[in-house]
C-alpha cells in the first residue's frame, strides 16, 4: 500500500525565457525521503524526462533525479528547475544554493533570472561507436568521443539539424545513464547539438544539462575558446551559455514556471 502524502509539484521550463520552450522538469520537495518504488510511481505520472526531487538539511539541499526507468547520476535542466522553484516560488535565502548529489557538491547562483550551474567537466576521448549506434544514424558523424555519452561530432549545423534516429535500432543498445549526443559548429551560436537516449520513453531529449559538461571541453579546445554559445535544436529549442573551468563547467540559462499544484499519493 503507498504512504498517504500530499506533496507540491511544480512543473519548471528550464534554459528558456518562455513557457513551452526548453525542457520541462518536475520538480517536488519532500519533507523527508520516501520510498524509491513510490519516487518511481511520481515520476512515471509526471511524464516529463526528469522529476526532481529534494529534501532541504539545514542551508544544503539533497537532491536527486529520477526519468521514468531510471535514477540519474546528473541532470541539468531539472537541477536549473530546481534552483528556479526554490528562488522563485520558496523564497530561498541563501544567495548560492548548495546541492548534494549523486555527482558530488553541485552550487547553483542566480543573477538577473540567469542562473548559473558548477558542474563537474567530463572530458569526452576518442572512442569507436558501437554497431547499434552507427546504424541507426542517417548521417554517419566525422569524429567520435566518450564520456558518460557518446559524443559524435559533425561538420555542420545542417548535419544536426537534419539527422535522423531509427529508433527500433537504437533502442537495441543500453548505455545506462548515457546517451548519444551530437554536435557541431553553429551558425548563429558557438555550437549546436542534439541528445537522443536509447530505450526512454522520451527518445530525444529537448535541452540537456548533463551532455555539455562534456560538450564544452570538448568546444573550449577546438574553438580556442572558455566562454561559449551554445543551442540545442530539439522542437522546443534550449539556449546554454557556458564557460569551461578545467575540472568544472558553468552551464548558465533561464527557466519559466509552467505550473504550479499538488499529488496525492494514496
Amino acid at each position: 500500500m503507498l504512504t498517504k502524502m500530499k506533496l507540491e509539484l511544480y512543473q519548471i521550463d528550464a534554459f528558456t525565457d518562455q513557457v513551452f520552450g526548453g525542457n520541462p522538469a518536475c520538480v517536488v520537495p519532500l519533507p523527508h525521503w520516501i520510498s524509491d518504488d513510490i519516487l518511481f510511481k511520481i515520476t512515471k505520472e509526471n511524464a516529463v524526462a526528469e522529476t526532481a526531487f529534494f529534501v532541504k538539511k539545514e542551508n544544503k539541499i539533497q537532491l536527486r533525479w529520477f526519468t521514468p526507468e531510471i535514477e540519474m547520476d546528473l541532470c541539468g535542466h531539472a537541477t536549473l528547475a530546481t534552483a528556479h522553484c526554490l528562488k522563485t516560488i520558496l523564497n530561498f535565502s541563501e544567495e548560492t544554493i548548495v546541492f548534494e548529489t549523486k555527482s558530488g557538491e553541485i552550487t547553483v547562483t542566480c543573477n538577473n533570472e540567469i542562473y548559473h550551474l558548477n558542474f563537474p567537466s567530463r572530458v569526452p576521448v576518442a572512442s569507436e561507436l558501437p554497431d547499434e549506434i552507427k546504424n541507426a544514424l542517417s548521417i554517419p558523424p566525422k569524429k567520435i568521443y566518450k564520456s558518460r555519452d557518446y559524443v559524435l561530432i559533425y561538420d555542420s549545423e545542417t548535419d544536426i539539424r537534419n539527422l535522423k534516429i531509427d529508433r527500433q535500432i537504437l533502442d537495441q543498445i543500453n548505455l545506462g545513464t548515457g546517451g548519444v549526443v551530437v554536435t557541431a559548429r553553429g551558425n548563429d551560436y558557438d555550437f549546436v547539438s542534439r541528445y537522443f537516449t536509447p530505450q526512454a520513453s522520451i527518445l530525444e531529449d529537448p535541452v540537456t544539462g548533463s551532455a555539455h559538461c562534456s560538450l564544452i571541453p570538448y568546444w573550449a579546445e577546438e574553438l580556442k575558446k572558455v566562454k561559449l554559445s551554445a543551442i540545442q535544436l530539439s522542437d522546443r529549442i534550449g539556449y546554454l551559455n557556458c564557460e569551461y573551468k578545467k575540472d568544472k563547467v558553468q552551464i548558465s540559462g533561464k527557466a519559466r514556471t509552467y505550473s504550479i499544484g499538488n499529488i496525492w499519493t494514496s
